[in-house]
């Protein structure tokens, strides 16, 4: 027995009738091309029963010699054939870059199935999206991640002062996300130097990136030829080319310059800008919003991950125009610095601030399961559970979804699961596209959907 999803098991030689593969249809071609050049060879030979099948021929196409009818349609029969084994080729061939010990069939199931999935734009950064992809990329083939580049510490930070080139760390990070998470390069581009005069505390990843940017003298080229190094699925792309700089101006005044320094001014942020003021959206990410099913804000730091995308007028622009189902998914923990205090209402009001608009996102998606056990290092770091306010959202016209988002942890830990983010995500686009509304929690209550105004 072979298993392609939850719940569903078929014996293996009957997964080849599974719709969607695209091998059904060349099979019978070839099928039926047989079929084709067994009657003329016959016809050739006059074999009866196919003798008297020629005399009806004959009747009708009288004018035509039964030597010329039979060449025509044993070719026509080969030219039917053939196609039909060029396209099984293909269709098998294809899975050539496919990597695991998945057999052929499931190989061929998983590649047809993403391939048709929805139409997913990811923005954010830091670890928040690349977590995300990873849960993401079971879902569908279609994927763009957008991703910030107002990094300016640690490794990325270094590269960015030295070689004037845009953060790679983000966008190596989603790229590693997408790929094969078993394979031996894509290890390597996550492998971080742990000594070396001028090496230590540089990833492979960033270097091979900054190389190639050198190369082709553009980073969306480096990130595409890197993305075919590791096979990924779907793409990455930078929210700008510009050398954008985050500024915060704080609730007291202060005006703090860089993404780095922000969490370290200890500080309620009032408002979050760019310098340049202006930066251009890179043309492809505007194509893909434009074309997107559904669009995931975070998880990821607020401030300094997510909301510096929307910083980029073209982008936020588009969000709010676009037709897709919009999702913000919220942090579990409050980040010291940050979202000191900040309610699950606090986060949604700081996206529509910098967007400018309450159509930023449509529903928020939050974690409603806390371990019993939760580790001391939270409390020690000023990092508390972000609240839920149920009644603000309403005010806001957020429509609510909760679930349980965090990985088993012996250890009290609270960090987001991958693959339950990714499933409670196309559960509520699925559930918006079928009933029209998409909140839910454990129990899916008649209370919620009333507080939904359903």
């Amino acid at each position: 027995m072979k298993r392609f999803r939850a719940n569903v098991t078929i014996p293996k030689d009957a997964g080849w009738l599974i719709p969607g593969l695209q091998v059904k249809r060349w099979f019978a071609l070839i099928l039926f091309g047989a079929v084709l050049m067994t009657i003329g060879i016959l016809i050739l030979i006059d074999i009866k029963p196919i003798f008297y099948t020629m005399e009806f021929i004959r009747r009708i196409a009288n004018t035509v010699s039964t030597e010329w009818l039979a060449f025509a349609i044993c070719m026509f029969g080969a030219a039917i054939f053939f196609k039909g084994w060029q396209k099984t080729n293909l269709s098998i061939l294809d899975l050539g870059d496919e990597k695991g010990d998945n057999s052929l069939l499931e190989n061929l199931y998983r590649r047809r199935k993403l391939n048709r999935g929805p139409k997913i734009v990811a923005v954010g950064g830091g670890t928040g999206l690349s977590m995300l992809l990873k849960g993401i990329k079971h879902i569908t083939n279609n994927i763009t991640a957008v991703v910030t580049v107002g990094d300016d510490g640690g490794s990325s930070g270094r590269l960015r002062e030295e070689m004037g080139i845009l953060p790679p760390g983000d966008i190596r990070n989603c790229i590693a996300a997408l790929a094969d998470d078993e394979d031996l390069v894509t290890k390597l581009f996550q492998y971080r130097f742990k000594t070396g005069e001028g090496l230590e505390g540089h990833s492979f990843g960033n270097l091979f990136l900054t190389a190639l940017c050198s190369i082709t003298g553009d980073m969306v080229r480096a990130v595409k030829e890197s993305s075919n190094v590791l096979s990924i699925r779907g793409r990455v792309l930078p929210a700008t080319l510009d050398d954008m700089k985050l500024v915060a101006e704080m609730e007291d005044g202060r005006i703090i310059k860089g993404e780095s320094n922000i969490p370290e001014a200890h500080g309620r942020i009032k408002r979050l800008f760019t310098d340049p003021k202006h930066c251009k959206a890179l043309e492809d990410v505007i194509a893909a919003i434009k074309d997107a099913d559904l669009i995931i804000l975070g998880p990821g730091s607020l401030y300094t991950s997510v909301i510096p995308n929307l910083l980029v007028d073209e982008i936020s622009q588009e969000i709010v125009k676009s037709k897709a189902k919009k999702i913000y998914v919220c942090n579990i923990m409050t980040q010291p610095g940050e979202t000191d205090g900040y309610a699950v209402s606090d986060h949604v009001k700081a996206l529509m601030q910098h967007a400018n608009s309450r159509r930023i996102v449509d529903a928020v998606l939050v974690n409603d399961y806390l371990p019993a056990n939760m580790a001391q290092k939270y409390q020690q770091a000023g990092s508390y559970p972000v609240k839920l306010d149920r009644s603000n959202l309403k005010k806001l016209g957020i429509t609510l979804c909760s679930k349980k988002l965090i990985e088993d942890s012996k250890e009290g830990l609270v960090r987001h699961s991958s693959h339950r983010v990714a499933r409670a995500i196309l559960y509520w686009y699925k559930k918006v596209l079928r009933d029209g509304y998409g909140c839910f929690s454990i129990e899916e209550c008649e209370e919620e959907k009333q507080e939904c105004n359903v």
